[in-house]
């Protein structure tokens, strides 16, 4: 198998990581809006997919930068550390589907990068300073989330508290449907950027770097004044494939997020989780920092139930999410330096 083949066939694994990511996440993007039954559940990741796959045209691609050059260092890079992580992360939001848990595909992927990275040149090729905003977002992203979900569900309770409970829950099905499509858009720019990062990385540790740069391969576009670090090719393709993710759908892992964390969500919770949630996901992607949108919604779902007392929230839910968050990262990691070693001494010798 030539490189340039083994290199094409990567950039279809990683599409698959992306589909998995939708598939993984499509929970976080339909979970509240099918819990307060504002949708079915295919209305709703018809909804959720098609804002993530709009999200492509609006937004620039500062994350996917993040990913390719700011995490690892690009010398420690080749096609085999790109397979490992692949592996690393697919394999790990399988078994996490599989256990029903809404862990972050956004860190396993960089999780099973950075591991594969280092199985093949040590922790010397993990750039830290990179790393700190990462970290520091893994933190406070679920805390910001919960602090503006109970806020915005007290402010609308207050604003609302006049009005006749049919009239208030009317006015915010509708009003969901907004937050929901929020959600959804930020979603889709943060985490599908994640995979277009992997597939920069790869084409430039491949010598194929042109195919990723605006006006290489195939011309770049331009839109709404935003520019874009990465070739449309990438943008539209990763896009494609966490839109059609997600419109499979991960059932298993619904009922996690919409009603185990907090019975008896209402519209007017799942608008202000899904507010918080988005805004969240908005401030990380304004940073260029490549957050778990995982994170957000269930810091955001906390949030909102914490407005009816701490008893309202399943906090026994809340710390065996916490625990899977924790374990993604040095889980993927393993696998991804298993993955890179597998890469190396079974494929490796295959590839002329």
């Amino acid at each position: 198998m030539s490189t340039l083949t083994f290199v094409i066939l990567l950039i279809g694994v990683a599409l698959v990581f992306d589909f998995f990511n939708g598939f993984h996440d499509a929970a976080n993007s339909v979970a509240t809006v099918v819990t307060t039954r504002v949708l079915s559940p295919v209305q709703a990741v018809i909804w959720a997919a098609f804002f993530n796959f709009v999200a492509a045209f609006l937004f620039g691609t500062g994350v996917a930068k993040t990913i390719s050059e700011k995490l690892i260092d690009p010398k420690a890079v080749d096609v085999y550390v790109i397979c490992g992580g692949l592996i690393g992360a697919i394999v790990w939001d399988i078994n996490t589907w599989l256990m029903a848990l809404p862990t972050s595909s956004s860190h396993a992927i960089i999780s099973g990068y950075a591991g594969a990275a280092i199985a093949k040149a040590g922790f010397s090729s993990i750039l830290i300073k990179g790393w700190i905003p990462v970290i520091v977002f893994l933190i406070i992203s679920p805390v910001i989330g919960m602090i503006l979900g109970w806020a915005i569900m007290t402010a609308v309770s207050w604003l609302s508290h006049r009005t006749e409970r049919h009239k208030a829950e009317r006015t915010f099905r509708h009003l969901q449907l907004i937050s929901a499509g929020l959600y959804s858009l930020g979603h889709g720019t943060n985490d599908a950027q994640k995979t277009m990062g992997i597939i920069a990385a790869l084409l430039v540790a491949a010598g194929k770097e042109q195919w990723s740069k605006p006006g290489g391969f195939m011309s770049d576009f331009h839109l709404f004044g935003i520019k874009h670090q990465i070739a449309w090719w990438i943008i539209l393709s990763c896009h494609a494939a966490m839109a059609l993710g997600t419109m499979a759908g991960g059932w298993r892992i619904v009922q996690t997020v919409g009603s185990r964390i907090t019975p008896h969500l209402r519209p007017l919770g799942g608008f202000s989780a899904e507010m918080a949630a988005a805004t969240t996901i908005g401030l990380a992607t304004l940073a260029n920092v490549p957050i778990s949108t995982t994170h957000a919604i269930g810091g955001a779902v906390s949030g909102v139930g914490a407005t009816r007392g701490w008893h309202a929230v399943r906090w026994i839910w809340g710390e065996r999410i916490v625990v899977a968050w924790v374990v993604t990262f040095p889980g993927a990691a393993l696998i991804g330096a298993a993955g890179y070693l597998l890469a190396h001494w079974g494929i490796q010798p295959f590839i002329h």
